[in-house]
């Protein structure tokens, strides 16, 4: 496994801790689409390099 896969995957599990806290606050569905589209791109990216 690659370095930059494993960041990748790191970053997007950060990401969507983030999309669950954003949730939790009740923060705009828009900033939490666009955090979890974010997390779901960074999951798949690093997956992929795997």
């Amino acid at each position: 496994m690659s370095k930059s896969a494993v960041a990748l995957i790191f970053v997007g599990l950060f990401l969507a801790g983030g999309v669950i806290s954003f949730w939790k606050q009740k923060l705009p569905k828009g900033v939490i689409a666009v955090l979890a589209i974010g997390a779901v791109m960074c999951l798949g990216a690093g997956v992929m390099r795997i």
